[in-house]
Formats: structure tokens, sequence, C-alpha cells
């Protein structure tokens, strides 16, 4: 039995199961290493703007604090619950094992529609989600992040919040604020540059030319908007996106700075063009040589992998890919260059590492220091991965995980079992 469940959490233990048999991980290893270290289920009630009270849940998951401090983002949305949230913590333990972060996974998250809340109920909720979480978070506890539903903004509502209980200004109990809370120059663009980076780097391996390349987005969200900039900067036309509320398609490229612009003063791609738009339930299955899926988790399920029509599939979403889709992708290995989720999606937490330490030394980094810094990690992670798939002949997605879980279990081995 486990407070765990769902179909999420579900998808994370069965990876992990996948990757244990490769790595002949004993059972008796296999709970410690999954299960989270601790989870935490808060009430967070709040005055609504009519004068009621509305109470809302919260939950925060700390899967590993072998490596050092967990770390992950805080998602508002109304799927959230406690088995979502710990598969995601799970995912980024082995994320940042992978590209070497002194970390280990967290995530949190309140289950709420954003779209009911008024900007006054949202800092509230965010204040009080903080406040319940003083006691289990710190800068060497636990350090949150934004995610879905959440901003620089509610990061600004965090840390000040967290401060004002300690007495002073803490900074570094959060990633991802704005610059001028402490924020890291180049954060809000870290995981889609990173995504459209490693994009890059499959193109050279596949000797695809950007000016003659295609890519689709799933998702234009924060990371979904950055990715197909980047993607659109290196030259490649980005032929269609689509967000929850449709999709956008034009075969000459769409104008991703133009319809960013578009999303950021109103919130979606809603209104950018009707010539344009058609069924958001084709976006993943375009034919084109980069596909980002860049929205939720589970999208790509087995059939759904079949009909795949790209040549290099960028994970920016966690979790995008069921196992049974897996099976699919591992069979078209040579038509499918699959970039895994953890380490396409991993320059956000390398670049929230880089804004915890600057907040720590108080010495704070150009913008063109903090993605120099993001790419060496990102390439490094990248030919470790390419490596261990040449050496063991195995899947892209079993070589980032085997490569992760074994920091993990190397660390968890070394430091013994308490007490």
């Amino acid at each position: 039995m486990t407070v765990y469940s769902g179909p999420v959490f579900d998808m994370a233990a069965k990876q992990f199961n996948v990757i244990a048999d490769h790595l002949g991980i004993p059972g008796d290893e296999r709970e410690r290493l999954l299960m989270p270290k601790r989870a935490i289920t808060v009430s967070c009630p709040i005055h609504r703007d009519d004068g009621t009270i509305a109470v809302f849940e919260g939950y925060r998951v700390q899967h590993l604090l072998t490596m050092g401090p967990t770390k992950g983002g805080t998602r508002f949305a109304p799927s959230v619950d406690i088995g979502e949230v710990a598969a995601l913590a799970i995912w980024m333990s082995w994320k940042c094992a992978l590209v070497g972060l002194p970390y280990g996974g967290a995530k949190g998250g309140v289950t709420v529609d954003l779209s009911k809340l008024s900007p006054r109920e949202l800092e509230s909720l965010s204040r009080r989600y903080m406040q319940e979480m003083i006691p289990f978070v710190g800068p060497h506890t636990d350090v949150m992040a934004p995610d879905m539903g959440t901003n620089e903004q509610v990061m600004a509502w965090f840390m000040d919040t967290y401060s004002m209980y300690q007495g002073q200004t803490v900074t570094e109990i959060v990633t991802g604020k704005p610059v001028f809370s402490g924020g890291t120059l180049g954060r809000r663009e870290a995981t889609g540059r990173g995504v459209a980076h490693l994009a890059r780097r499959v193109m050279d391996v596949l000797s695809i030319d950007p000016g003659k390349a295609t890519a689709v987005i799933q998702g234009f969200g924060n990371v979904g908007s950055y990715a197909a900039l980047g993607l659109h900067q290196m030259g490649l036309k980005v032929i269609a996106v689509s967000d929850h509320t449709g999709a956008l398609h034009d075969p000459r490229g769409l104008d991703i700075p133009a319809l960013m612009t578009h999303a950021t003063k109103h919130g979606s791609i809603a209104g950018f063009s009707t010539e344009l738009q058609f069924d958001p339930k084709q976006i993943l299955t375009f034919a084109c040589d980069v596909l980002v899926p860049a929205a939720i988790e589970r999208v790509i399920d087995g059939p759904t992998a079949e009909k795949l029509k790209c040549r290099v599939l960028a994970e920016a979403a966690n979790g995008p890919t069921t196992p049974e889709a897996d099976l699919v992708l591992e069979r078209r290995r040579d038509e499918i260059f699959l970039i895994p989720d953890i380490l396409c999606n991993s320059g956000g937490v390398v670049v929230s590492y880089f804004e915890w330490v600057q907040d720590l030394q108080q010495l704070f980094w150009e913008e063109e220091e903090v993605m120099r810094r993001e790419y060496q990690i990102l390439d490094r992670a990248f030919h470790t991965m390419l490596a261990r798939v040449k050496a063991d002949n195995i899947s892209h997605r079993t070589a980032a995980m085997a490569v992760g879980v074994e920091k993990v279990r190397a660390a968890k081995n070394t430091r013994g079992l308490f007490p």
C-alpha cells in the first residue's frame, strides 16, 4: 500500500523498474531508491474577494535528500494530486544526478483552477502555501521554483513570505525570481533555450541543415515559446504551435517573435490569427524535423508514437511519453532521435542552480556567463548519454536514466543506512 497513486506515478515507477532491471539492482534496494523521503499535505485557506473562505489542498514531495537540498517547481493547476507531484519529484532526482547538480528532486503544487482566482486571491493563496511549508523548506533543505501556473511574481511572494518569518531577506529560498529580487539573468529563458540548444546538437549529429528544417511545438507557455524562439533564431521554420486554446499552422513558418508578444499580452495564442487555425489534435503527428512536446504528461501514447513523423523528438515537458510509447520509439530508434525529458528540459534546473549559488554568494553573473555555463553542462550530459547508448546498445531514455539512477544509488550506498 502507498499514498501515491495515479497514472503519472505509475508511469514513473514503471520507468524506474525498467532501469533497475537493466542495472541489475536487487529487489530490496529498489523501494529505497524509488519511494520519496517525505511528503507534506497542507490545507490552504484564503479569504475570497466576496468575503467567503475557500480551502485549497497543497502538496510538497521531497524525493531525495542524500545529495544535498531538494529542488523542484511548484505547480498550480486543477490536475495536481500527490501522485503527480511525487512522480515529478522522482524525475527531478534523476535529472539533477544526470547533469551533476548537488540536489535531490522535489515538487510541490496546489489543486486550483487559476481562471477562478483574482490577482489578490492568487497572492493570498501563494503566501498561504509558503507559510504552511516553512517548517519543511529552507535554502539547505528544499528550494522551490516555478512550474505550470506559477511565475516570477509567485516566487517573489514565496520569498517575501519566508523572509518575513525569518526576520531577514532570504533570496536563496526560491529560484525563478525577478532579477531585481535576487533572480538571475537568463532564468526565464533557460529551459526553452536548453531545449533548442540540444535539438541543434542532435541536428549536427544527424547532419540536418537548420536552414532547411522545420519544427512543431505543442504547448506555448514559457518553455515552449522560448524553445520555439531558439529554433526560429537558428533558422528553422516553426510551422505549427498549439496551446490550451487551439493551434496555428503556416507552412511558410510562423512569426514567432510576434506570436510571443501576442501570447504575453493576451495569455494565449488565441486571437493571433483566424486564417492559420487548425485542429490541435493533429499537432503531434505533423510532419517535421523537430517535434517539441512542451505541455503536460502522457500526451504521446503507443498509437501516437506509431504516427510520429518527426526526425528529432525533444521532450520539453516532463513525462510526455508513456512507457508503451517508449517501446514503439525503441523500435523506431533509427527513424526518431529521442532527447529524453530528464536531459532535454534540464536547462531550467541548471540555471536555477546558478541562481541559488549567486544568491548564496551575493555575486551575480552576466547573462553570457549564465548561458555559457548552461550549455557547457548540457553538452557534457548529452555526450555522457550518447557514450552510454553506444557502450550498452540501449535507448536514449534508458541511458540517461541509468546514469542518473546509478549516481543516486552510489550516493545512498556510500552514506549507508542511518541509524
